[in-house]
């Protein structure tokens, strides 16, 4: 493919001539506005990520030290202090169900469709952030907004359309850590989490405007209160510019790191104006409390199958959030039911009866709503939502006053259970199948009945790379070692290529996502984020 940049208003964009198609998409979605608010929030706001990031490293290395997270004693008076974030608009009091989803033209389609109250639209750990991808996702996002997104499956003829009353949507963007290398500003690349923000709120305000609605974000994997204060000045730089008043831009922020679990309360004044609610990402919390205490070889956790929430620190995690959520007048939002409906009526019996316990378990902790992958699974979650709801639009009543008070030892708690080879074995396919489909391009993929995004993939390596660094044992009594390891990732590669085939495994970037799992599982220090090396890997 040969590209070449282009400069607009002072962006440099990666264009490639020989795709007369895609020249058009970067024609509607990089317009002289558009590229200007870019270049502006870029150079307005990029210094201090660069700096927050740094910040994340030092925190870092405290905790590799021996420290361990805290509440912080400086933010004592927030945390201590009568207040409230401003009066949650009305079209997003009642989120019962939601459904999440990559940015895909039909996937857009069937989520907005589904019998839910509201789809997240997701940038971030469901999208494989190819260019086309990202460009394609802007589009179809505003489309949607319109009303007149459609879609004709190019093999089967099946038309695709919206129907009446589609659910709410919201758009996730990407994480902090991730840079967006097709553009430049002053010659640096620019923050993924920008691009997907400006791009969304310049085309869809007006269309928002005219709905009688605002715009409305997911921020996915913030790390402390002073990451949500950049994100505020961000909406009031951006609210300020286009004269529209403060709160148009409305946000949930999802708690899936286990610094930010300490910061809640913070989290939620710093955004006080926009923010609306808090979510439970428990999948890439477990991941995070495996990445933050790495070094701590009282906190290995066994394997992931075994980490329910349930668990004394995500039971603690859980409750902690609604509580605090209530008590400031924001939304508590539960978690991801990654199950997929099987054929077989057996088999899907005890798949929904799976996902009513765990919606059961959310909705009598006092969570608003909950997340599913597949519309399939909608009637079943929002039954149970609805037996605790009622005709109540939330849960904020459930004020949770009378719990005991979550402490940080309870945040911490180490997890019981333990590490079998048919675990390790298990997180090692579907790493490598993951992996596989995100360096192809998708990052919403079903593997063995579960609908899984990166947050999976990084849970099973960092799993394995903290039992090797600890000098773990099997219960079999297998040292788990890089060797170990090695070995088991050569044979379980044979078991993924004989379940898709050889022509799937030689065109499907397996080999790639193979050699790349084996170096970021033995390396001697945890990779951040697998999608920072896989990114490099992408066109």
């Amino acid at each position: 493919m040969t590209t070449t940049m282009i400069e607009r208003q002072n962006l440099s964009i990666q264009t490639n001539p020989a795709d007369a198609g895609f020249q058009q998409q970067l024609e509607q979605v990089f317009t002289e506005e558009a590229c200007a608010l870019l270049v502006e929030l870029t150079r307005e706001f990029r210094p201090r990520l660069q700096q927050l990031l740094t910040e994340r490293g030092k925190k870092q290395a405290r905790f590799d030290a021996g420290a361990l997270p805290d509440f912080l004693p400086e933010t004592k008076a927030i945390r201590e202090d009568v207040w409230q974030v401003a009066a949650i608009p009305a079209d997003l009091q009642d989120r019962r169900l939601e459904i999440t989803g990559p940015v895909d033209r039909k996937m857009v389609i069937n989520a907005l469709n589904a019998d839910v109250k509201v789809f997240m639209a997701d940038f971030e750990d469901a999208q494989s952030p190819t260019w086309q991808g990202v460009v394609e996702g802007q589009i179809n996002l505003r489309d949607a907004n319109l009303g007149t997104i459609s879609y004709t499956d190019p093999h089967s003829g099946k038309q695709y359309a919206l129907q009446e009353n589609p659910a709410l949507l919201i758009a996730r963007v990407r994480g902090l850590h991730l840079w967006e290398k097709h553009l430049q500003v002053d010659g640096e690349v620019i923050p993924g989490a920008l691009m997907d923000f400006a791009l969304y709120f310049i085309h869809n305000l007006s269309q928002r405007q005219k709905m009688g609605t605002g715009v409305y974000f997911y921020l996915p994997k913030l790390q402390s209160h002073q990451e949500a204060k950049w994100w505020d000045d961000v909406f009031r730089y951006t609210e300020q510019k286009f004269g529209v008043p403060v709160g148009t831009i409305r946000a949930t922020v999802l708690i899936e790191t286990l610094p930010a679990v300490f910061e809640m309360d913070e989290i939620l004044y710093s955004l006080r104006d926009h923010i609306v609610a808090l979510n439970c990402g428990r999948w890439d919390y477990i991941f995070s409390y495996i990445k933050t205490l790495k070094n701590h070889p009282d906190r290995v956790l066994p394997d992931r199958q075994v980490v329910t929430m349930d668990k004394p620190f995500l039971s603690a995690y859980s409750r902690l959030l609604i509580k605090t959520c209530h008590k400031r007048g924001a939304l508590a939002m539960g978690g991801m039911a990654a199950l997929i409906p099987a054929k077989d009526p057996e088999q899907n019996k005890a798949i929904l009866a799976k996902v009513t316990a765990d919606k059961e378990l959310e909705a009598s902790n006092g969570h608003d709503g909950t997340w599913i992958a597949h519309p399939g699974l909608a009637a079943t979650a929002g039954a149970v939502l609805n037996k605790h709801l009622g005709d109540k639009p939330n849960q904020l009543q459930v004020l949770r006053e009378q719990d005991a008070p979550v402490t940080a030892a309870d945040l911490l708690a180490p997890c019981e259970g333990e590490r079998t080879e048919a675990g390790m074995r298990t997180n090692i396919r579907v790493a490598l199948q993951y992996l596989a489909a995100w360096i192809s391009g998708k990052g919403c993929v079903p593997i063995y009945g579960l609908m899984e995004d990166a947050a999976t993939a990084e849970i099973s390596r960092a799993s394995i790379w903290q039992w090797i660094q600890h000098g773990k044992t099997l219960s079999n009594g297998q040292l788990v070692t890089k060797q170990l390891f090695a070995r088991m990732l050569d044979e379980e590669a044979e078991v993924v290529k004989g379940e898709v085939g050889s022509d799937a495994w030689a065109s499907q970037n397996f080999e790639r996502a193979k050699s790349l799992l084996l170096d970021i599982t033995t390396a001697d220090e945890l990779v951040d984020f697998l999608t920072l090396p896989a990114y490099d890997l992408l066109p």
